[in-house]
C-alpha cells in the first residue's frame, strides 16, 4: 500500500512493484489529464508536481516525468496534477490562467505537462518572492523538458513571464504540511509478499541488498524504468534507495588520500548537487543541463549514473578526470576505491553482490587546475551522449602536469586515455606535443558503431576534442601572458 496525498487529498492505494506514477493516475485513479508521450522521460507530457519537505519543514514542488517514476516513491509525499490545480474548479491556478490570457495551447496534448512545468516555476517564485526577476536561463532551463509538436513555443514563453502579474489563485492545499511520520514511515512491506522495499537507513538498505540480491537498485529511475515502459520488463523486486538518510547526505571531508572534498551521497539528485558544482566546478554543472531536463536533474542521481556503469554514462569520464573515490558499503562495513578502479567490463563494476554504492567523493577545486568538460551528441539537450570528453590538467612553468583525460562512448567502460596522458605529461603544450597524443589515442581505445555514431566518427571526435583542448590551453596561455605584460607596463 501506498499512503501519499493527490491534489490536498489524503490516499491510499495498491500498487505493484513495477507500476509507475503515470499507470497509477490514468489506470486507477482514473486522472487521464496526464499525458502519455514517450514513456521515457523526453517529452514531458507526462509533467506532474512532487511535493516534499525541505530541510526546514517547509513544504517544496518539484517537476517530475510520472512515466518513468515508480508510484511507491510517492509514499508520504504530494502528488499534483493538472486537474487538482483549479480552486474548486472555479478559479484557475496562475499558470493555468496566463496559457488561456497568452494563447499558449494548441491542440493541448502536452498542454498539460507545460502548464505543471509553469506551475513549478511559480511554486517556486512564491516560495521565493524577493528572488532576482525571472531570467531567459531560468526559464529555458523550467521549459527544457516539454517537447511541443506544434512548435509554439513563443505564446508558453509569454505565459511563463505573466504568470507573476497576471490574475489567478493558489488553491489554500498547497501550503500544507506533509505529516512527517507519514514520510518517514519504513515502506519495508512483508518480504515475502511485497516486491518494493523502502529502507531509511544504510543499514537497512545493506541488509536487503544482501538477502535478495536479485533485486534491481533504484533511485530516480530515469534509466531503470525505461526496462518497464520499453522492454516491458516485469522486475522481480526492487530496492529503493532514495529514502535512506546517509544516502542523501552532502558532506565537507576528506578522502583516503587527506584530499579534501566532499562526499556526496549516492541517492543525492542533480539539481541538489548543482550548486556545489556551480561554485566549485561550473563545466562540471553545466554538463547536468546538458545531460537532461529539469525533471530528469530533480530526480536522477549521481551515484545511480556511476552504479548503471554505461559507456555512455555523463557522469563517469568526468569524476575519472577529477579522480574521484567511491565508497562502498557491505555487511562488513565500507571501502573506498578509486573511481578508475571501479568500472571492469561492459555493465560490469567492482561492487560486489551484497553491497551497495553509498558515496561518491569529489576532491575541492585546486588553484590553477583546470577542468573542461565536453559532450557531442545528437541533440544539444536532454540527449545521451555519442563521445564525452573530460580533461583536467594544470600549467607548471609552463609545462602539463597531472593531466587526466577521460572518455566516455569510447570503449565499453567510461576510461582514460593512459597513452595520450602519457603524451602530454611533463610538455609544454605544443601543436607537436598534442599531435603526439592524438596518435597515442588511437592505441587507447578501439571504439564500436552503433546508432549514435561510427567507429571512425568517435575516433575522429575525440581526437578533435583533444585539439580543441590544445586550443584552450594556448589561448588561456595567451591571454595569461598578455595580462602579465600589460600589468609590468603599468607597474613601470
Amino acid at each position: 500500500m501506498i499512503t501519499f496525498h493527490l491534489n490536498g487529498q489524503p490516499h491510499r492505494v495498491a500498487a505493484d512493484a513495477h507500476l509507475s506514477v503515470l499507470e497509477l493516475l490514468r489506470e486507477q485513479l482514473h486522472l487521464t489529464g496526464t499525458k502519455e508521450g514517450c514513456a521515457s522521460g523526453d517529452c514531458g507530457a507526462c509533467t506532474v508536481a512532487i511535493g516534499a519537505l525541505d530541510a526546514n519543514g517547509e513544504l517544496r514542488y518539484h517537476s517530475a516525468n510520472a512515466c518513468i517514476m515508480p508510484a511507491h516513491q510517492l509514499q508520504g509525499r504530494h502528488l499534483v496534477t493538472v486537474e487538482g490545480l483549479a480552486d474548486n474548479q472555479q478559479y484557475l491556478h496562475p499558470a493555468q490562467a496566463a496559457m488561456v490570457e497568452c494563447h499558449g495551447s494548441q491542440c493541448g496534448f502536452c498542454t498539460p505537462g507545460i502548464v505543471m512545468s509553469l506551475f513549478t516555476l511559480h511554486e517556486e517564485q512564491h516560495a521565493a518572492p524577493l528572488a532576482a526577476p525571472l531570467s531567459p536561463e531560468r526559464l529555458e532551463a523550467a521549459l527544457g523538458g516539454n517537447l511541443c509538436r506544434c512548435t509554439g513555443y513563443r505564446p508558453i514563453r509569454d505565459a511563463a513571464l505573466a504568470m507573476n502579474s497576471i490574475d489567478g489563485h493558489r488553491p489554500l492545499w498547497l501550503d500544507a504540511t506533509l505529516d512527517d511520520a507519514q514520510d518517514n514511515q519504513h515502506t519495508d512491506l512483508d518480504e515475502a509478499s511485497s516486491r518494493f522495499h523502502q529502507p531509511h537507513q544504510l543499514n537497512d538498505l545493506v541488509r536487503l541488498r544482501a538477502a535478495h540480491p536479485e533485486a534491481r537498485l533504484v533511485a530516480g529511475a530515469t534509466d531503470l524504468w525505461l526496462e518497464v515502459t520499453q522492454q516491458l520488463k516485469d522486475l522481480p523486486r526492487v530496492i529503493d534507495t532514495t529514502r535512506v538518510s546517509e544516502l542523501q547526505q552532502i558532506e565537507q571531508g576528506r578522502d583516503v588520500n587527506g584530499r579534501p572534498g566532499w562526499w556526496i551521497g549516492a541517492a543525492v539528485t542533480y539539481a541538489r548537487l548543482e550548486p556545489l558544482l556551480n561554485k566549485e566546478y561550473p563545466t562540471f554543472a553545466h554538463l547536468l543541463h546538458r545531460l537532461g531536463s529539469a525533471q530528469v536533474r530533480n530526480r536522477g542521481t549521481l551515484g545511480g549514473n556511476v552504479a548503471n556503469a554505461s559507456p555512455i554514462g555523463d557522469t563517469p569520464p568526468v569524476l575519472l578526470a577529477l579522480d574521484a573515490q567511491l565508497r562502498l558499503t557491505g555487511p562488513k562495513g565500507s571501502r573506498e576505491i578509486a573511481a578508475s578502479n571501479f568500472f571492469i567490463d561492459y555493465k560490469k563494476t567492482d561492487l560486489a553482490e551484497n553491497e551497495v554504492l553509498s558515496a561518491i567523493f569529489i576532491p575541492a577545486s585546486q588553484t590553477g587546475r583546470q577542468l573542461k568538460v565536453w559532450k557531442l551528441s545528437k541533440r544539444r539537450e536532454d540527449d545521451i551522449s555519442a563521445v564525452l570528453g573530460a580533461f583536467a590538467w594544470h600549467l607548471e612553468d609552463g609545462y602539463l602536469r597531472d593531466v587526466r583525460l577521460a572518455f566516455g562512448g569510447m570503449a565499453g567502460i567510461p576510461a582514460r586515455a593512459r597513452g595520450a596522458e602519457a603524451a602530454l605529461e611533463g610538455h609544454s603544450p605544443s601543436p607537436t606535443v598534442f599531435e603526439a597524443a592524438r596518435k597515442a589515442l588511437t592505441s587507447d581505445f578501439s571504439p564500436m558503431s552503433d546508432v549514435r555514431g561510427s567507429a571512425d566518427y568517435r575516433q575522429r571526435s575525440a581526437s578533435a576534442l583533444l585539439e580543441r583542448l590544445r586550443l584552450v590551453i594556448e589561448s588561456s596561455t595567451h591571454a595569461q601572458t598578455t595580462q602579465e605584460v600589460m600589468l609590468h607596463a603599468y607597474a613601470h
